[in-house]
């Protein structure tokens, strides 16, 4: 399973970083939004889903969710919010917008390992 992972905070990169290799899973992370795009243009093999923080600079995880959306190649890769915005209007518009889920943090392993489970990602 191939991850991106993009979120402003390097602890929290390395965090998600860490429980996806307990689970085997290869990384690949980004600072931000627009690090994230050229992320995914230099890759020969396409991710299997990106794990999106919603606050961060030059642009927001939700800007990013909505432009991988428009690009018909990223149809068959899964988006989670992985965020603290844990509203219910937040949430709403990332799933509207097309994310195919949403994990609150703090989060712990067990949690990131259930939701890529229900994502089809983890045996």
């Amino acid at each position: 399973m191939r991850l991106l992972i993009v979120d402003d905070s390097k602890t929290m990169r390395s965090l998600l970083c860490s429980y996806a290799q307990d689970i085997q899973g290869e990384t690949v992370e980004a600072a931000d939004g627009l690090e994230a795009l050229a992320r995914l243009e230099e890759q020969v093999t396409p991710f299997d889903a990106a794990l999106l923080d919603w606050d961060m600079p030059r642009m927001n995880g939700l800007e990013l969710l909505k432009a991988i959306r428009t690009e018909p190649r990223y149809d068959g890769m899964k988006i989670m919010m992985v965020t603290a915005n844990s509203t219910q209007d937040g949430v709403i518009e990332a799933l509207s917008a097309g994310a195919d889920d949403y994990l609150m943090k703090p989060l712990d392993g067990e949690m990131f390992a259930d939701k890529l489970r229900l994502l089809g990602l983890v045996l």
